[in-house]
């Protein structure tokens, strides 16, 4: 069976990284032999769409488990429709998390676990599409120059 974890490293040591869309590496391993492939998230830096991009990325690469910590409403479908299991609640390093799946410490996931991101935001959908400064703090103080 091949799991594959969202990690900071290409390493089994490296630690898990609970974001799936913006994770640096997802570390793929064998479950019998341990045996891992470490491969670069494309979508790591991108400006948008990173979830759409990383789940295609991995989509065919005959994955069964994905162990991650959040996993948004877009690339959700992507990795329902490869077939591809998505475990909540692993920590730790690669190694951990693998260990925590092997034991059933996890739980399967069946909807997305985070809320759409960047530009559904943007467009007033998902997180309330609202400013989150409420306006304190201005007009006071020195200007130190600005405005003169």
């Amino acid at each position: 069976m091949k799991i594959c974890v969202t990690a900071a490293g290409e390493c089994i040591d490296a630690e898990m990284d609970t974001r799936f869309g913006r994770c640096p590496y997802f570390v793929i391993v064998d479950s019998e032999t341990m045996d891992l492939n470490a491969i670069k998230n494309p979508a790591a830096s991108t400006s948008g769409g990173a979830g759409i991009q990383a789940a295609q990325s991995i989509a065919d690469k005959e994955i069964n488990v994905l162990l991650t910590g959040k996993v948004g409403p877009n690339a959700f479908p992507i990795l329902s429709a490869a077939g591809i299991k998505v475990m909540a609640g692993a920590s730790g390093s690669v190694a951990d998390a693998v260990k925590q799946y092997k034991e059933g410490l996890l739980q399967e996931t069946s909807a997305p676990t985070a809320e759409a991101h960047a530009s559904m935001a943007a467009s007033g959908r998902g997180m309330g599409g609202r400013g989150s400064s409420g306006g304190s703090g201005r007009g006071t103080g020195n200007n130190s120059g600005f405005n003169k």
